[in-house]
């Protein structure tokens, strides 16, 4: 059996704890590096090693991969003193899975491609469900090359792994996605409402609509939780309102007016003003309930 390649992975939060956790399953040596440590805990039970920093972890990889905030996060751990550009050994493979900026996938992938190195940007759908269940959506722009050697890595976090063209594909890609996602979001969510006020039974106007044209991934991830009460994060409000932001951005950027798009980000926007920043997704349903969510 070939060696694997030793793995640095940076951000071991909701989804990059299991997506960590699948890699080290799988064999490959591990080395991971969160902001606090306790997260990473289960990790370094089962046998990753920790380092102290993005760079320290990337100094001892072949290959690194990133799962952070904000692209100020990721802008921080690849470009900023002694980061994982600086740090990481010559002929190394970058691969950010934040959803993050095009523009700045852009920039780290020309940084790389200074040191000798190949960046590439694989931002991720599926939530924490995907992550648990190593059915992930992973949509890559870079190299092609750099594709091919990290679909390894992709076959054991995901199910499906598209090469979508160069440096900041995969971030537009994602833009698309979460685009779709918004709109997905708030049909789920104004169906149920709907259902409510006529006085039918919503557990069971879930099922029935999930066997037709209403169905979706959200609806049946996120639909049995909103009936259940449960807001906990499997995507947080406060990223999603990051990636609806960035969407907006660059479709302004190509003179592009998206109304349903424009609309989700003012409601999630509200909601995170609301004190729902931690909460998931789905918990946009506690705008309806309290009638705040007039767009």
């Amino acid at each position: 059996m070939t060696e694997r390649p030793t793995v640095a992975f940076v951000g071991t939060g909701v989804m990059g704890a299991a997506m960590a956790g699948h890699l080290l399953d799988a064999g490959f040596p591990l080395v991971v590096h969160n902001r606090t440590c306790v997260k990473a805990e289960p990790l370094l039970d089962k046998g990753a090693e920790w380092a102290e920093s993005a760079g320290a972890a990337a100094a001892r990889a072949d290959i690194t991969i990133t799962i952070v905030g904000y692209p100020h996060d990721v802008e921080q751990v690849y470009l900023g003193p002694a980061g994982i550009v600086d740090e990481a050994p010559a002929g190394a493979l970058l691969i950010d899975m934040t959803t993050s900026t095009p523009t700045l996938a852009v920039r780290i992938a020309q940084a790389a491609a200074s040191r000798g190195l190949i960046a590439l940007d694989a931002p991720v759908s599926g939530g924490d469900v995907g992550a648990r269940n190593a059915t992930l959506t992973i949509m890559a722009g870079g190299d092609r090359a750099g594709f091919e050697r990290a679909l390894p890595l992709f076959e054991v976090m995901g199910k499906t792994y598209s090469h979508m063209g160069g440096p900041g594909a995969g971030q537009h890609t994602k833009m698309a996605n979460q685009i779709g996602i918004a709109g997905t979001m708030l049909g789920l969510i104004e169906a149920l409402q709907y259902a409510k006020a006529a006085g039918l039974d919503l557990e069971k106007t879930h099922a029935a609509l999930a066997g037709g044209g209403a169905n979706s991934w959200s609806w049946g991830a996120y639909g049995p939780r909103i009936l259940a009460g449960d807001f906990a994060p499997g995507f947080f409000v406060k990223h999603f309102v990051k990636d609806l932001r960035i969407a907006i951005e660059e479709a302004h950027a190509r003179g592009l007016t998206l109304p349903g798009l424009e609309l989700a980000e003012r409601l999630y926007s509200r909601l995170m003003e609301a004190d729902g920043a931690e909460f998931g997704t789905q918990a946009l349903w506690l705008l309806y309930e309290r009638g705040d969510a007039q767009g």
